[in-house]
């Protein structure tokens, strides 16, 4: 199909809603339920190959809360004591089945020094994290289970003495934004692990079996003109460009750095997604002098493997249960959506992105080394678009690109910086035949090329918070 055929995306998305099925896009309100669950709603999750101090990791990351207004009080955006947030591996013969092969826990606690006071977070400026001026004050277990087909391997990797820095409020966390100066905006990424925020690098934990965590709240990096789709819009060419519509809200984010060497090496593709779950309470038994006999378990509540999936591909009546399955129900369940495509269709391309989106876990391919990075600047190699702009990695392994080489970033795992809106359209048009040699690739799609704070290019990658005294909405 000739470029000048397709017709502007403006009007697909006009197309599309007026077809009864509008496009619900990454707005991190991807399914019904989950909206009014902020604590377990997952906005984004991340998977790339790292390294560092010389040792080979896959990180991840877990982004959950969205739009977290920068500031906003008494009661401050934590995460749930009462949630379970958890990381899935997919490791060899399960990863194409969708089944996990290792998962990582994460339960938090949280505490008050001082209860008897309006005081909730902070008595006075935070000097050093968990000190007596941050009155309230979160720790955490990180938790792996291993071999959920047969005997299930669980151990307790870090106990409750990790602690979750201060958000980021202003000038009661000075070390956050720019010159140590409340009254500044947030401290841009950075290059090196010594040139991190007090708060961060604090925060920071090296596990004695060599993984690396943090947990704490991080400016929401997902960026797209989400806002002029569902204000129908749908030219994205207001007045107000570029339009982030996350820019200036932050969330909640778990970085894990998982050793290669912990999970088979780096000569494989692994498969990465994350969920939350509540605690359910299930009565076994009513019989007994002590009345019923009660069990605590979880229930799933939300799902997040690659970025648009639920959000963009499956439809209205099964968005809640995609959220509440796994993986491994995707060939049967949503199988479908991946193959017939509604934006697709009508752009009047078919392409079949089953090997993309069925398992919808995000695959990353262990082989390529590290990946180029966003940061302040950037890598020299890495491209917001990925493989759209020419960002590529060797692999041994190979790719749809061919046997020696993959995309640097989003299909091959999801990098911070990744402009993953503007890649799936992108890969729509390309997989089903489309000539895109037409489209500006420095404006995009949507026209927004660029996150509203750079990101780092060293552990935990996720940008510093914004600042609640000193921010602006796009």
């Amino acid at each position: 199909m000739r470029a000048s055929k397709i017709p502007p995306l403006g009007l697909v998305l006009v197309l599309l809603s007026m077809a009864g099925s509008p496009l619900r896009a990454s707005s991190h309100m991807d399914a019904p339920l989950i909206t009014l669950d902020d604590a377990a709603n997952t906005t984004d999750v991340y998977a790339f190959r790292s390294q560092r101090g010389g040792v080979d990791y896959l990180t991840t990351a877990l982004a959950v809360y969205p739009f977290e207004e920068p500031g906003i009080g008494p009661n401050k955006y934590n995460f749930d004591d009462h949630v379970l947030y958890e990381i899935h591996l997919a490791l060899g013969d399960d990863r194409p089945e969708g089944r996990r092969t290792i998962s990582y826990q994460f339960r938090f606690k949280t505490t008050y020094k001082d209860s008897k006071t309006i005081l909730q977070s902070y008595k006075c400026p935070v000097a050093s994290v968990g000190d007596d001026c941050q009155n309230l004050t979160q720790t955490y277990t990180v938790t792996q289970l291993r071999g959920f087909r047969g005997n299930l391997l669980k151990s307790v990797i870090a106990d409750q003495s990790l602690t979750v820095p201060p958000n980021n409020q202003g000038l009661v966390t000075p070390f956050y934004n720019q010159s140590d100066n409340g009254d500044n905006p947030a401290k841009p990424g950075v290059n090196s692990a010594v040139m991190l925020d007090a708060y961060t690098a604090q925060t920071i934990y090296e596990l004695t079996d060599g993984h690396i965590v943090f947990a704490g709240q991080r400016d929401d990096g997902f960026y797209a003109d989400i806002q002029s789709i569902f204000d129908l819009d749908l030219s994205f060419g207001g007045p107000n460009k570029p339009f982030d519509s996350q820019g200036g809200y932050n969330v909640h984010t778990i970085v894990l750095n998982i050793p290669l060497s912990e999970i088979g090496g780096d000569q494989q593709v692994v498969g990465v997604y994350a969920t939350t779950s509540r605690p359910r309470v299930t009565v076994l038994s009513t019989f007994g002098n002590n009345g019923p006999t009660r069990s605590n378990n979880f229930v799933q509540v939300g799902r997040q493997g690659n970025p648009l999936f639920c959000e963009a591909l499956v439809a209205i009546e099964d968005k809640d249960l995609y959220n509440r399955t796994s993986p491994a129900r995707d060939k049967d369940l949503f199988a479908k959506y991946a193959q017939s495509i509604q934006l697709a269709g009508l752009l009047g391309v078919n392409p079949d992105l089953s090997g993309i989106f069925i398992p919808d876990l995000i695959n990353v391919d262990l082989s390529t080394g590290p990946v180029p990075l966003a940061g302040d600047p950037d890598d020299p190699k890495f491209h917001r678009l990925s493989v759209f702009g020419g960002d590529t990695v060797p692999s041994a392994i190979g790719s749809f690109l061919g046997p020696d080489v993959a995309p640097g970033g989003f299909p091959n795992g999801r990098r911070f910086g990744d402009d993953v809106v503007d890649i799936a359209v992108l890969a729509i048009l390309a997989f089903g035949g489309a000539d895109i040699s037409g489209i500006d690739l420095d404006v995009g799609i949507d026209r927004v090329a660029a996150n509203d704070i750079t990101y780092n290019r060293v552990f935990p990658y996720a940008a510093t918070p914004l600042n609640g005294r000193n921010h602006t909405h796009h």
